[in-house]
């Protein structure tokens, strides 16, 4: 079996071997279970390998494994952050996931395979829906990060007011979140850079404080987000 030295999806070997001894199972009885229920001639060795970290399974090798084991997919995995991680730890084939949300499975898997997603509002949702992301999951798992900072880094450094329509265009939050969020970042990152030019310019850690809060922009703005939702 071919041994992928970049994981994807992110295999949890710990979790794997911890399930199969949970069951009272060799590795032999893994390979068995693989061939006979499957049809996948997996050799116990590779199980091993598996579980070692040497060698990771393929997507469909995944999905047989947890039958085996008893388990989800989603049990075998480490945290899920691209669009077939989500797919796989959920159990879905391309196909289905394509039919699920409207969309041509050949479409769906040229998004899937480049990391840019280019599906419409109904299908985003219906994305969002079918793989239970979160709104901070989902923008992630479609490859709009970077743009969401460009965007944020822009709003706390200028006029917030003239980013809440492009913003609110991109995460999936009201408009009136969007803008209370956007408020409270400009209001601290403004805050981090009066106290900075209070300390004068002899320090070389003048002007870090408002470098560090923009390179974590997107989380401080998930941060807000999701603490004003839940009454913070």
């Amino acid at each position: 079996m071919p041994v992928h030295p970049t994981p994807s999806p992110p295999f949890n070997a710990l979790a794997a071997r911890r399930l199969r001894e949970a069951l009272g199972m060799a590795h032999v009885h893994v390979s068995y279970g693989l061939r006979a229920q499957y049809g996948l001639h997996v050799p116990p060795e590779t199980v091993a390998a598996w579980e070692r970290g040497a060698a990771t399974p393929e997507a469909r090798e995944l999905s047989a494994l947890a039958g085996v084991l008893w388990c989800s997919p989603a049990e075998l995995l480490a945290a899920a952050t691209t669009l077939r991680e989500h797919r796989i730890s959920r159990g879905w084939s391309p196909e289905e996931l394509a039919r699920s949300i409207g969309m041509d499975a050949s479409s769906y898997l040229r998004m899937e395979d480049s990391g840019r997603w280019r599906g419409s509002e109904r299908q985003t949702e219906a994305l969002a829906s079918v793989l239970r992301l979160t709104p901070r999951a989902l923008l992630a798992a479609t490859g709009r990060d970077e743009q969401l900072a460009e965007l944020l880094r822009s709003a706390v450094g200028a006029r917030w007011q003239a980013y809440v329509r492009p913003v609110s265009r991109m995460v999936p939050l009201g408009r009136e979140q969007v803008e209370d969020v956007l408020r409270r970042l400009h209001a601290d990152y403004q805050s981090r850079m009066v106290a900075t030019l209070s300390w004068g310019d002899a320090s070389e850690d003048t002007g870090g404080a408002g470098r560090a809060f923009m390179e974590r922009i997107v989380d401080h703005f998930w941060a807000v987000a999701e603490g004003r939702s839940h009454g913070g």
